[in-house]
């Protein structure tokens, strides 16, 4: 049984996009468009959502680490959709990360826009969606959060930390009729995936990156993960006891 209400058809819906501008962002906001959706697209490039775009959608530029645009956008927004029925998280930032390579002002930045952005955002949409009493959030996280990896070191936290953010949000907010997705992708090559200096295994595109996203909501999953291939394995190595889960991490990796 489904956790959420399943969603039929995406003709109509009014959906709010954060962090549209590349990547799975990106694919996802075409993918909405090509299938009916009203979508808004948020970002920091102004320049980048008005190609995306083209026409076809409102941008509402914003930086989830500004708490005063993102309120600008979501007015925006809902004085041009009248209201919002979906919003997708998805702003973020990587950067492969060593212990002996660790800088406070860096690890600071990245916590701000996985973890703090995120938070900002929630802070406008939960409290609009729990008094209209329906909508959907769905939150961007990581299979680097489900345990420490080498390279990691910042971004996984991040992404743990937003996994038990979106837990807590589907605690409170499902029994007040509003859905909540946790997204939790494997490697999907995008320009920040590019940065790293490993193999990474079961790599897909973006645009299956999205179709899976867009899946997991229609079918009103909690945790969309994908590709499972990669993630069912990740999953089952995080029920390893630390004495065989190090070691393999460290095979595995290489690092």
């Amino acid at each position: 049984m489904s956790l959420n209400p399943q969603l039929a058809d995406w003709h109509g819906q009014r959906v709010w996009l954060i962090g549209a501008s590349s990547g799975i962002g990106e694919a996802t906001a075409k993918l909405l468009m090509a299938r009916g959706a009203q979508v808004a697209l948020t970002g920091r490039n102004r320049e980048a959502l008005t190609a995306l775009a083209d026409g076809s959608a409102l941008v509402a530029p914003a930086d989830v680490t500004d708490r005063a645009s993102l309120q600008g956008a979501f007015d925006t927004i809902r004085a041009r959709f009248g209201d919002i029925d979906v919003a997708i998280i998805n702003a973020g930032t990587h950067q492969p990360v060593r212990a002996w390579e660790l800088d406070a002002v860096a690890a600071e930045n990245m916590v701000q826009v996985n973890l703090v952005g995120a938070m900002n955002v929630s802070a406008l949409l939960g409290p609009y969606f729990a008094q209209r009493g329906k909508g959907r959030m769905a939150i961007t996280a990581s299979v680097a959060g489900y345990g420490g990896l080498p390279s990691g070191l910042v971004y996984g936290a991040t992404k743990a930390a937003l996994i038990n953010f979106a837990e807590t949000l589907y605690l409170d907010l499902a029994p007040r009729g509003v859905a909540i997705h946790l997204i939790n992708p494997g490697f999907v090559k995008t320009p920040l995936t590019d940065l790293n200096e490993f193999k990474m295994p079961a790599l897909i595109e973006a645009d299956e990156a999205a179709r899976e996203i867009l899946s997991g909501i229609e079918r009103g999953a909690f945790e969309i993960h994908f590709p499972k291939r990669f993630t069912l394995v990740m999953k089952l190595l995080n029920l390893l006891p630390y004495r065989a889960y190090f070691p393999f991490v460290h095979r595995i990796t290489g690092l």
